[in-house]
Order: C-alpha cells, then sequence, then structure tokens
C-alpha cells in the first residue's frame, strides 16, 4: 500500500494556520510589512502582530488582505475557522463551544453578567481583567471571547434569546465610556430579528434560577442540552430530566420578564441614565 502523502505543511491549529497563509501570501507577493502597511493605510506592527498570531484581526482586515492577494473568501474563511476553534477556550468550556456552534437556537439567562455573545470588546476586556487575568494573555482571552459575537451573524444564525437581570444593567464598569458602549450594542443588537432580550425586574422576586446563569442549547437533531455557571464554576447537562427542571424554572422566571419592547425602552433608559465619558 503506498504510504499517504503529506497534503500541506501548513498547521493544523485554526490560528497558527491563518497566520502562515497571511505571512506566506506577502512573502509571495514580494512585498514588506512596511510596504504592504502602506498600500493598504494599516499599522504595519499589527499586520506583524497578525502574522505571529498575536492578533486575529477583524473580518474587514481578512477580506481586504483576500482582495490584495487576489485570493477571494480564503483568508476570511481561515480567519472563521480561528475564531470559532475550541481550543482557545479553557479545556471546561470546549465540549460547550463545539455544541454551541451547531445549535440551532439558544436560549439564556443572565444573572450576573452579560453572556459573551453580547459583550462589547471593552466590557469583555474589563469582566475578564477582574478574573486576574492580564497582559498577552487578556488579550487573547477577550479576542476569544468577542470573536464568538460572529455566531450571532448571518442569515444562518441561530435564534437566541436572553433574560438579563435588571442587576446585569445596573452594575456598570468603571470606564464610562465602555459601559456606554457596551448598553448601544445591546440595543443594536436587540434590534435583530432572530435576537430577543428581555428584561428581568428586580421587584419580580425569587425564582429558579436565582444566583444561576443558564444556556440552553437546542441542537439539530431535537434534544436540549443546558450549561449551568456560577461564579466558581460551570457545568454542561445533558441528562434529561435535569434538563427539563431547568428549563421549568426559566419559563416561570420568563413569565415575569419585561416584553422584548419594554427591555429595549429600559435598556434606552439606562443609556440616558450612563455617565458621560470625561474625557469627551
Amino acid at each position: 500500500m503506498p504510504q499517504r502523502r503529506r497534503v500541506t505543511s501548513r498547521s493544523h491549529e485554526p490560528r497558527r494556520r491563518f497566520a502562515e497563509e497571511v505571512r506566506a501570501l506577502r512573502e509571495r507577493k514580494g512585498v514588506s510589512l512596511r510596504e504592504l502597511a502602506a498600500e493598504l493605510g494599516w499599522d504595519w506592527s499589527m499586520l506583524g502582530k497578525l502574522e505571529r498570531g498575536q492578533t486575529l484581526g477583524s473580518p474587514e482586515m481578512a477580506q481586504a488582505l483576500d482582495e490584495y492577494y487576489g485570493t477571494p473568501g480564503l483568508l476570511l474563511a481561515l480567519w472563521e475557522l480561528a475564531v470559532a476553534d475550541p481550543a482557545r477556550f479553557k479545556e471546561q468550556y470546549r465540549r460547550y463551544m463545539l455544541l454551541e456552534a451547531e445549535a440551532v437556537s439558544l436560549w439564556h439567562f443572565a444573572v450576573s453578567i452579560l453572556p459573551g455573545l453580547l459583550q462589547s470588546d471593552g466590557y469583555a476586556s474589563e469582566v475578564l481583567a477582574t478574573g486576574g487575568i492580564k497582559g498577552e494573555e487578556l488579550a487573547q482571552q477577550v479576542e476569544a471571547r468577542v470573536g464568538r459575537r460572529a455566531l450571532l451573524l448571518g442569515e444562518d444564525a441561530p435564534t437566541f434569546r436572553s433574560i438579563l437581570s435588571e442587576a446585569v444593567l445596573r452594575t456598570p464598569l468603571r470606564d464610562a465610556k465602555a459601559w456606554r458602549e457596551q448598553l448601544e450594542h445591546l440595543a443594536e443588537v436587540a434590534e435583530r430579528p432572530h435576537v430577543t432580550l428581555q428584561v428581568l425586574p428586580l421587584g419580580a422576586g425569587l425564582h429558579g434560577l436565582v444566583g444561576t446563569a443558564v444556556m440552553f442549547l437546542r441542537m439539530p437533531e431535537g434534544r436540549t442540552v443546558a450549561y449551568t455557571e456560577t461564579a466558581y464554576h460551570g457545568e454542561l447537562v445533558e441528562e434529561n430530566r435535569e434538563v427539563e427542571r431547568l428549563q421549568r424554572a426559566y419559563d416561570s422566571m420568563r413569565d415575569l420578564a419585561l416584553s422584548p419592547a419594554e427591555s429595549l425602552k429600559f435598556i434606552g433608559q439606562m443609556l440616558e441614565e450612563a455617565p458621560c465619558d470625561p474625557s469627551t
């Protein structure tokens, strides 16, 4: 039997593969980082970080590079794979991330902080920093978290519902500008046809999910799994009886929440009350 021929020497790890391809295309073109930066109007040091795998940049950057190199869709596809790569997240989340990527619908309850799918860059940075993450690791974790927002984009995005405890919206960031940007992002996301946001008023009182954030994932074959999370522990729940118990608690709580229209008005009220950035 003939030996299997290696198709490519490129890395099979999505983030590294993206970086390798970006560098290889530039070298094949015969331009330096500074020449490329001048051509595209970007900072050459950012392009260097892109080639070293220190950042993934944005989908707009990947598209612009595809246009420049004449590789329509190649770098954008690699960028999307790198953003969605579960290996970028801690081991305990990897199975959940794989399931989340396949889910046809998601519904969620936020008890104290916004879910990653709704976090702005500034919000993700401050939340992760409070957990002791810093430096380059912080930058990478922020990039990984906000990269998940791509799940809610596109025509084939899953339907998504999130019920936010009022406490989530009453707990601002230290950075006034970043907090306003987060509230504006929520208002924008709430207008998307496949996204439903609701606010659970503090006056609703005690309910079955007090102290527990939960995300339900409905899979293509019809089953539902749940991921519960407290401040110190996360657990993937797949046993039907436990998932049904959580769903009953969720449904009872949803009956106490503001309607989507009322919730959007509430977010607008939070924007009006949010302090202005003192630097502006």
